[in-house]
């Protein structure tokens, strides 16, 4: 009964009319508390984007895990390994590996009738994973594996194309440095690109076949595997559980190691996030305490004559505590239809562009993730609705006649 009174009372306050201050205040304090919770859920929103955007580019290129015979050294060129390697032969076996193909890597000099240009060559099998690949290509069709012999067609980065002044469909002569050095005419028969410098400047593509001939590779001997797991989350469990099925004479690396400083600069920007959102939280919970008590101050000789009609400083902090907490509700929901109204937006219309070149894309990406959406409403209310019943404790210290007397 104690609650039902509390909530009539608090719905009647809401039906009073008047441009009074406290009403122009809660119509800040909704607008601060919307205005909040989207800038929250869009930091995540596009901290989330830009990670899977940079991460997904990478994956094209670079597997979640690579294995390759284990060497004292660096080099752009591998020593063969086996196709007939446990590893190779099991690799679906092994719990958490999603997905294993082949590559071979080779040095080469690209050369046009004008231009010059260093380069390392990927060759790829009929295993390579085309799906990952395709949101790259921007010009042209990927390789045709299918047919006899090796394909001298060659997929090359929009940065190497406009270096070389290259178009889809032209010719080039490609030198691997090698002894004796061996050249093949090329045809460019895709243009990629990434954004990302470590990608664009270097890496072509080709057919695996051509760089087994050159090094004199029979069919089975390639340059190392690239492995994909189903749950990039659990990258140290499954990078495990390959390193208790490799073989001895391979070395295997996870991507975290091989691009350490895209993962470095997620660890950075996350951190940046969090101190966004505590920002956030202190400035919500600040207007909500103001709004709270500039309504228990207009309110005061209400507050003093439910006093002395018998109703205790319980009922009343409820009255404010519902209207506190309509106010909150009211934000949630307008903050939650901006956030994923500019994300949806956003994303059609590309609105906020970017520089390729500082930021790897040339929009501001935005991935939802439903799940993170709820949490962040659900501490939001939990964190805020707390500090809402702080200033209501102030109402046990009203007396009475004093507050009826307020004015």
């Amino acid at each position: 009964m104690k609650k039902d009174f509390s909530f009539f009372v608090a719905g009647r306050l809401r039906q009073i009319k008047g441009n009074n201050f406290s009403s122009l205040i809660a119509k800040i304090a909704i607008g601060s508390i919307a205005i909040g919770i989207a800038v929250m859920i869009l930091a995540f929103a596009i901290f989330a984007g830009f990670k899977n955007n940079i991460q997904e580019k990478i994956f094209s290129f670079a597997s979640h895990i690579q294995a390759k015979k284990w060497v004292d050294s660096y080099s752009y060129e591998e020593l063969p390994v086996s196709k007939d390697l446990y590893l190779y032969q099991n690799a679906y076996k092994i719990k958490g590996v999603e997905h294993i193909q082949v590559y071979g890597r080779k040095a080469c000099i690209l050369k046009t009738d004008e231009e010059v240009s260093g380069a390392v060559m990927k060759g790829i099998g009929e295993d390579f994973d085309t799906t990952r690949f395709v949101n790259n290509l921007v010009e042209g069709s990927f390789i045709d594996l299918s047919k006899d012999g090796y394909s001298t067609d060659i997929i090359i980065s929009r940065k190497i194309a406009n270096r070389l002044e290259l178009a889809l469909h032209d010719k080039l002569v490609v030198y691997f440095v090698q002894d004796p050095p061996r050249l093949r005419k090329m045809t460019v028969k895709g243009i990629y690109e990434t954004g990302i410098e470590d990608f664009d400047d270097l890496v072509v593509l080709s057919d695996i076949r051509l760089i087994q001939k050159l090094n004199g590779w029979d069919s089975t001997q390639v340059g190392g595997f690239e492995i994909f797991i189903d749950d990039f989350t659990k990258l140290d469990e499954t990078f495990d559980n390959v390193w208790d099925a490799m073989d001895p004479e391979l070395g295997i690396s996870k991507v975290t190691e091989l691009y350490m400083q895209f993962f470095d600069w997620f660890i950075m920007l996350n951190r940046n996030v969090i101190v966004v959102l505590i920002v956030i939280l202190f400035v919500a919970g600040f207007n909500v305490i103001s709004v709270t008590l500039i309504m228990i101050t207009e309110r005061t000789n209400m507050i003093g004559t439910l006093k002395a009609l018998g109703s205790t400083n319980g009922q009343i902090r409820k009255i404010f505590i519902y209207n506190g907490s309509r106010l909150i509700i009211k934000g949630l929901l307008i903050g939650n239809l901006l956030a994923i109204g500019f994300g949806y937006l956003q994303n059609k219309f590309k609105m906020i562009p970017l520089d390729p070149n500082n930021y790897y894309m040339d929009s501001v990406p935005v991935l939802f993730d439903w799940s993170v959406i709820l949490l962040i409403n659900l501490g939001f209310i939990f964190l805020v609705g707390l500090i809402l019943m702080i200033p209501t404790y102030i109402i046990a210290r009203f007396e009475p006649i004093k507050a009826i007397k307020f004015s």
